[in-house]
């Protein structure tokens, strides 16, 4: 399935008849999972956006509670600026999975949300009273400071 990504060059593997991709953040390989892809993806392209992967948090815990996000993208002073939640290819985005991701702002004070699964991407921008929801990858000039 075609994504809708730069292109980019993977280190990929195989072992015990199990595909591994390799992490440039967490530098170590991952079993490539269709969802794996597609954070790989994201990561090459916030990197090539402008973004500093030495300020991308993979997969943790969300603050007091027992859910995870697939990453997290925090600025100079170490806030939380852009929460990232990928999701595989054949996963359609939908209005459900969008609520989903928006109840994490319960959870973590951020202001700029990226939906991914490869093909279609939502940026949510936060505002006091709003969600803005545009159907775009993230520049880095794109999201608050």
């Amino acid at each position: 399935m075609q994504l809708n990504f730069d292109k980019f060059n993977f280190q990929i593997k195989t072992q015990n008849n199990r595909n591994y991709i390799w992490d440039k953040v967490r530098k170590g390989y991952f079993v490539l999972t269709q969802e794996e892809y597609v954070r790989q993806h994201c990561i090459h392209q916030l990197e090539k956006n402008g973004f500093s992967l030495a300020r991308l948090s993979i997969e943790q815990n969300l603050p007091k509670s027992k859910k995870r996000y697939d990453a997290i993208l925090y600025d100079n002073a170490g806030n939380p600026k852009l929460l990232i939640e990928c999701k595989a290819p054949t996963v359609h985005l939908s209005t459900k999975i969008i609520e989903q991701v928006t109840s994490y702002i319960s959870l973590l004070e951020v202001p700029n949300i990226l939906l991914t699964n490869g093909r279609f991407h939502f940026l949510i921008k936060r505002s006091v009273k709003e969600l803005e929801i545009t159907q775009e990858f993230p520049e880095l000039s794109s999201i608050s400071h």
